[in-house]
């Protein structure tokens, strides 16, 4: 009977070690948004790599309305990180537009993917310059859309007032091919015309607008939620290279998240991009450090800062880290 015991005895300290072992993993939840988007593998590709990559640490993905609410649950203690575009995460940090007087503290640990704002133009539309916008018909981005709030306060800055007409990605591609109105901007995939740009160019001749040097450096100074970026030759076939502004999506998290967890959980996703590359293919082409560096907003979570100077990266003011 005694030696019977034994092997009893240790299944059962072996399963109440497995047990406190299991009990004393760290529980992540990252808000995404709707499962329908490609965005949701994104995030399910990083909750792997960390389930995979971060010892003591187990992740779980949560469907959510995407930026908004991602920032509310994070403020809420719901979430402890998740998808949020970084003009929207700007505006939160610093208690601006609709986060007037109740600012919600994030932080930023990576960028992802770049959105640039393409304002694409029918080439008989007689415009040239974004200058030129004065008074043309554009579309300045889905109802609703961060693209089209971006754009009016692009303009507003620049001191340019187009001649706005609202409408769905469908209606806008008829208005475009139509006539009814000379352009539209519209995000990119990339460094990439998207499809309905694409969808218009096959039977009406398109142009990008750029940005001048005096423009670029206006959008700097007095717009720090968005960025400003180059687009190489090549975004569809025949358009040259050209400046414009852009947002991030990235990954933003709670300021309480532990520095050790948050340094863990950055080094796992920059050195691990193929899960990434797979739920994203435009991935392929992305430098997530350089992306991080020149697209964020808001200030480097600690963890996410002491990677990126091990690195050797050099951390812009705007993204040092602050109690």
């Amino acid at each position: 009977m005694f030696f019977r015991k034994i092997p009893l005895l240790a299944a059962v300290l072996s399963a109440g070690l497995a047990a406190g072992s299991a009990q004393a993993e760290e529980q992540l939840l990252i808000g995404s948004t709707s499962t329908s988007s490609s965005q949701y593998g994104y995030f399910v590709s990083v909750g792997q790599i960390i389930n995979q990559h971060v010892d003591g640490v187990r992740s779980s993905v949560v469907e959510t309305g995407a930026t908004v609410d991602n920032l509310r649950r994070i403020v809420r203690g719901q979430v402890d990180m998740g998808l949020v575009t970084t003009n929207v995460g700007y505006h939160a940090y610093a208690g601006e537009g609709d986060f007037e007087g109740r600012p919600v503290d994030n932080r930023l640990l990576w960028v992802y993917s770049a959105a640039p704002q393409n304002v694409v133009m029918r080439e008989d539309a007689g415009v040239s310059s974004i200058a030129d916008l004065e008074g043309v018909r554009l579309n300045p981005g889905i109802t609703g859309s961060a693209t089209e709030a971006t754009t009016v306060s692009v303009m507003e800055t620049l001191g340019i007032a187009p001649e706005y007409v609202r409408g769905s990605t469908t209606d806008v591609v008829a208005g475009v091919k139509d006539n009814r109105m000379a352009g539209y901007v519209k995000s990119g995939v990339g460094n990439r015309l998207d499809g309905s740009s694409m969808d218009i160019a096959t039977f009406t001749p398109i142009q990008v607008l750029s940005l001048s040097e005096e423009q670029a450096e206006q959008l700097r100074e007095q717009m720090p939620d968005i960025s400003v970026v180059e687009i190489p030759e090549g975004a569809a076939e025949g358009i040259p290279a050209y400046t414009t502004w852009s947002f991030g999506l990235a990954m933003h998290s709670s300021p309480d998240l532990d520095e050790e967890i948050a340094y863990q959980i950055v080094k796992a996703v920059m050195e691990n991009p193929e899960p990434q590359i797979s739920a994203l293919a435009n991935l392929a082409e992305v430098d997530l450090a350089e992306l991080t560096l020149e697209s964020g907003t808001v200030p480097f979570h600690p963890g996410a800062a002491r990677y990126f100077e091990e690195q050797g990266y050099e951390i812009p003011d705007r993204l040092q880290p602050v109690e």
